[in-house]
């Protein structure tokens, strides 16, 4: 199957696929917060209009200020984008030629942005069920290399590792005078949530990522920022748009940041129908991945490949995310985000109607 490499977007599918699109579609296959955006965003809407005859603060002074509150790191740690995309592109920049190790499975726009800047790609992959780092492995990879990604809370398996896995891989990698890019995309989905952006500032090879577009379900506003030394930073910054920021996104992530009810509102909603839907797929045979945020891997074990069950939810108009282009998976596990209850309620039936038919 040729298929998209990315989530979101199902009408490219069902196109890639041949396949007409079913009247109505759940798209499972877009990790954002299902309790939509701050209420707050669409009040003050109408008032940010008058931005748009201007210019961005190029310098996001107002939304460093609320990064630093938010989350206890100096404004001057802080470095913000035009999404996540755009600072894996910097980084790339930043690491033109160098030899790079991902930790997979995980997105792949860090090897995508990598290999364009001509880097060396290294893999390391994490295997279920178990999902365990093997540390040994690591330690070795890292010291042969200039860089590492690692996706935490990981994507697509939702796995969020203890503290000190964390901190031992930060230790090492600044030992061997290693870059540790840490993708905390989906750290505040997590009911314990494991970061380490507060030590991006005191280790020099340490970056942490951040989207704003995944809690804050802002997708199409791109906002994301990254957490590091000063010094690191301007290199990075170098390479980046003038204004890359637009004067709304500005707006409305600085909004987001102070709202902390909307983030524990969905933490709270996370933990509860998460645990539901995993409880469900154990009692109806199925196989998933011991996920801590917004989504999970499952798989029907009877089958190797899950192209089938993938076609039959689609039929439905249930898009998920496949798993081709992830390395170590390769098909063999289905990717699903938490939805909404009746949204979720919808895919529990399809798969009971799966399991009664196989």
């Amino acid at each position: 199957m040729r298929l998209p490499a990315h989530g979101s977007n199902p009408e490219h599918l069902f196109s890639a696929l041949g396949m007409d699109s079913p009247a109505e579609i759940i798209d499972f296959s877009v990790n954002i917060n299902p309790l939509g955006a701050p209420a707050a965003i669409k009040h003050h809407w109408e008032s940010w209009l008058k931005e748009i005859a201007d210019y961005p603060d190029p310098s996001a002074s107002e939304l460093k200020e609320a990064i630093s509150t938010h989350d206890g790191v100096p404004a001057s740690h802080v470095l913000a984008g035009n999404g996540a995309s755009e600072l894996i592109t910097l980084i790339a920049r930043y690491l033109h030629g160098k030899k790079v190790l991902i930790v997979h499975p995980t997105f792949s726009e860090y090897e995508s942005a990598c290999s364009n800047e001509n880097c060396t790609i290294l893999h390391h992959i994490v295997h279920p069920p178990n999902w365990q780092l093997d540390k040994e492995a690591l330690q070795h990879k890292i010291k042969v290399v200039d860089a590492v990604f690692f996706c935490h809370p990981n994507n697509p398996a939702g796995v969020q590792y203890d503290s000190s896995a964390i901190d031992w891989l930060i230790d090492g990698c600044e030992r061997s005078k290693t870059l540790l890019i840490i993708d905390e995309a989906f750290y505040d989905f997590a009911s314990s949530p494991v970061t380490s952006i507060q030590k991006a500032g005191d280790f020099s090879s340490l970056l942490v990522l951040r989207s704003l577009t995944k809690m804050y379900s802002i997708a199409g506003l791109r906002l994301g920022y990254l957490a590091g030394s000063p010094e690191l930073l301007a290199r990075i910054q170098k390479s980046q748009p003038q204004w890359s920021l637009n004067a709304i996104a500005l707006k409305a992530g600085t909004l987001c940041l102070n709202d902390s009810g909307h983030s524990e509102q969905a933490r709270s909603y996370m933990e509860a129908e998460r645990a539901r839907l995993l409880s469900y797929l154990s009692d109806r045979g199925f196989l998933h991945s011991p996920s801590a945020v917004n989504f999970y891997l499952f798989k029907d074990p009877s089958l190797d490949d899950q192209e089938t069950l993938f076609l039959f939810l689609l039929r439905k108009g249930l898009v998920l995310r496949h798993t081709y282009n992830f390395p170590g998976l390769h098909g063999t596990w289905l990717r699903a985000a938490v939805k909404r209850e009746t949204e979720n309620n919808r895919l529990m039936e399809a798969l009971f109607e799966w399991k009664q038919g196989n």
